[in-house]
């Protein structure tokens, strides 16, 4: 009998999800911030360092800094800027949207510090006199821009003026960002000298709180002068060790082509589900909708900014979050070959998955807070990301699927419908037979992996003894995040030539190491500079980029202090999410297990850093961050086979010969083998659009988990696996007998004596 309401019930609940999804996606998108990548900016990580002998770089300094650099940002117009204290001396400032970065970068560091001296250099008032807001820009009688200043004190300007008009000569001298032992009356502009402003006459004493400042100012240097004044002097010196900016015409066209990329994989793997795994891959697709909502829905509640690794995060969870409901399906087929009912097959197989599938995304979790910790910038953003994918993931598979699925199971409209399953019914098993889904046949039969091990291992030892070689010959081609220097990205409205762009830098007397022609149209290029550029290099560069080619570049610059960090920051978080890895894996499973699973992960990513030496493809921090994804997924396949043959053990009471470990292995890969080709399989639709649809500044990145992902699935199949039987075989010629974890239980289970 058919329960029709429980259909029913599907439909309204999908009628009512996606009305709501309708109705607010819309608002939802629009409400999430891009970051500087996706719309343009500007982004900066100063060195806060003492302003005068003796002065501490404290919380509360860098506090008072911050404070600064906020008020001034406002002068530019900017929503939402972002500006952090990292560390005991570094606040990173990111604007995304602000449209002249050039002047963005000049009134950050500006000091902007107004001083008023008398002809013999001694100060009588500073920026401190100054009312909150007191500068305004107007016009001198001669119609001349200048600015108007409204001080505290009327009085105290009175005391000053009755000092001056006695002097001789009678001048008051306007300074800015002054410093001490420099010749007061150079009226130029360097970096060795303070900005004079005037040096008015004081010829009567002035009993009022206004003072006009006039010098050689244009209308917009004059706005400018005022809005600094305003915004207050830095209590410090800001010393740039780290910044990039992003073109906004860079933005909107990776933000188009990450997007392309994405509808593409996704629809790809929508389809491989509905073909595949028929009526319970409808379901998938349904749900995975559902969850691409939930993660931009909870990305816009914790007022995130989604970044171009962000979105790649994005679409790679989509990938990520069928695995569990690839587990659970190939569970399901499994208890339906063996003769069971179609609603006891998916009791079963739903409860039997739940394991792999916890500690599969539990591993990912692990190495995605690591990348968070030691994260910057957009890594940070892929991090965050990556965190929510893998949550909502794990909720939308385990609880949202599961709740579909059994609406319809528990209507009785699929009794008997095995084909809606994927399943044939030749394939069926008759269940008086008492056939395990373990004692299962598989079209892997036939495959021997412990007999093998020894090829896999020579090729796995081949590969890596050619990629030390080709390491030490090529070495990395390591980014300026990591080498320190500039990058500089053009993008030109016409098609680009080595000559042309070489001959700009030419021009502007800048030495390149390389230049690289990229795009469809031949339409961008890239640069590297051994030397950090100053920030009047880079605006005069920005300038004459603009006028040549039609868009200002993106540049990007880094210390060599920071390029030390990143490095080590990088080697620091690999080992962190390592030893994390062998600890839980040693816990959930055993102690041989755990070993042979971090060997097949640090071996994934030993493949990942050759290949990118073998290629030069460059090396910048999203590497980092891919291989780490690939540290926490990578392992996913492994715990699977790990999963399966924990249950495989349960069934012997004792190891007692080398064939019963390899029986255990052999039966164990087999059976996980097709959904382990078809996990990694859906994540590899994914990264493959990403590198052949997505956009450029992110396409290291994507091949990075492509290698990856690839000798991932090797390595769980061909290498933990055999390393394990390694393991357990000279654990059996020590022990003689090895006591299964089910015969541990049944004597732990007796009375004691």
């Amino acid at each position: 009998m058919v329960k029709r309401s429980r259909i029913v019930a599907f439909f309204l609940i999908l009628i009512l999800l996606g009305s709501m999804m309708g109705i607010t996606i819309q608002g939802i998108l629009n409400n999430i911030k891009l970051g500087l990548d996706l719309q343009g900016g500007f982004e900066v990580l100063y060195e806060v360092q003492p302003a005068k002998k003796g002065q501490k770089i404290d919380k509360e300094v860098l506090a008072s800094t911050a404070e600064a650099l906020d008020k001034r940002i406002n002068v530019l117009g900017v929503s939402e800027p972002s500006i952090q204290i990292e560390g005991e001396n570094r606040i990173r400032v990111q604007l995304a949207g602000v449209e002249d970065q050039n002047e963005a970068r000049e009134i950050l560091s500006t000091q902007a510090n107004l001083t008023f001296r008398d002809a013999n250099d001694r100060l009588m008032m500073d920026g401190t006199d100054l009312k909150e807001g007191g500068a305004k820009q107007t016009f001198d009688e001669n119609g001349n821009p200048s600015v108007t200043l409204t001080l505290k004190s009327a009085d105290k300007f009175r005391k000053v003026t009755e000092e001056i008009v006695n002097m001789n000569p009678n001048v008051l001298v306007i300074w800015m960002d002054f410093e001490e032992g420099k010749d007061s009356f150079k009226n130029e502009v360097t970096k060795e000298n303070p900005k004079y402003l005037s040096a008015p006459t004081v010829r009567e004493v002035f009993n009022q709180n206004t003072v006009s400042i006039v010098g050689s100012f244009t209308a917009e240097e004059a706005k400018t002068l005022a809005s600094l004044l305003n915004a207050g002097a830095l209590p410090v010196k800001l010393k740039e060790v780290y910044s990039t900016s992003v073109g906004a015409k860079f933005g909107e066209q990776a933000l188009d082509k990450t997007i392309l990329a994405g509808i593409i994989g996704i629809a790809i793997v929508y389809l491989f589900m509905l073909v595949y795994y028929r009526f319970p891959g409808f379901i998938a697709t349904v749900t995975l909708s559902i969850y691409i909502y939930l993660v931009l829905l909870i990305f816009d509640w914790m007022n995130g900014v989604l970044t171009l690794p962000g979105i790649a995060a994005l679409i790679l969870g989509v990938g990520m979050a069928v695995d569990a409901n690839i587990i659970t399906y190939e569970r399901i087929k499994e208890e339906l070959k063996v003769g069971k009912s179609i609603k006891s097959a998916f009791k079963a197989g739903s409860k039997n998955s739940f394991s792999s599938i916890l500690d599969a995304n539990l591993t990912t979790i692990l190495a995605a807070v690591v990348l968070f910790y030691y994260g910057t910038s957009s890594v940070k953003g892929f991090a965050t990301m990556l965190l929510v994918s893998i949550l909502l993931s794990f909720v939308t598979a385990v609880f949202l699927s599961r709740l579909l699925l059994a609406l319809w199971v528990n209507s009785g409209f699929l009794n008997k419908k095995f084909g809606w399953f994927g399943v044939k019914k030749s394939e069926i098993k008759d269940i008086a037979e008492n056939y395990d889904t373990l004692d299962l046949p598989t079209r892997w039969d036939k495959l021997d992996f412990v007999k093998t091990r020894k090829w896999f291992f020579i090729i796995s030892g081949t590969m890596i003894a050619l990629g030390v070689v080709l390491i030490t010959v090529f070495r990395l081609n390591l980014s300026i995040d990591f080498s320190s220097g500039t990058r500089i990205e053009v993008l030109s409205d016409k098609p680009l030539t080595t000559e042309k762009v070489d001959s700009a830098f030419d021009y502007l007397n800048i030495e390149t190491d390389d230049i690289v022609i990229s795009g469809e149209n031949k339409e961008m290029a890239s640069a590297r500079l051994k030397g950090v550029l100053s920030k009047e290099q880079i605006a005069e560069l920005k300038s004459a980029f603009k006028s040549e080619f039609g868009h200002e570049p993106n540049v990007s610059t880094v210390s060599p202090t920071v390029g030390k960090e990143l490095a080590k920051n990088a080697f620091i978080a690999l080992l962190i999410a390592s030893i994390g890895i062998i600890l839980y894996t040693t816990i959930r499973f055993e102690w041989a297990m755990a070993i042979a699973a971090i060997l097949s992960l640090l071996h994934d990513a030993f493949f990942m850093v050759a290949f990118f030496s073998m290629t030069r493809l460059e090396v910048d921090l999203t590497f980092i961050a891919a291989v780490l994804t690939i540290v926490g997924y990578s392992i996913n396949d492994t715990i699977v086979t790990f999963d399966r043959m924990r249950e495989n053990l349960h069934k012997k009471r004792r190891l007692k010969t080398n064939e019963d470990i390899a029986e255990v292995l052999n039966v164990s890969i087999r059976q996980t083998l097709g959904r382990s080709v078809n996990t990694v399989l859906t994540v590899l639709i994914t990264v493959v659009a990403l590198i052949f649809f997505g956009s450029e500044s992110i396409r290291n990145f994507s091949i990075a988990l492509f290698v990856g992902l690839v000798a991932g699935v090797y390595s769980s199949i061909c290498i933990a696996g055999p390393l394990w039987y390694v393991f357990k075989t000279r654990e059996l010629k020590k022990k003689g007998v090895i006591k299964t974890v089910k015969e541990k239980r049944r004597y732990s289970d007796q009375p004691q004596v």
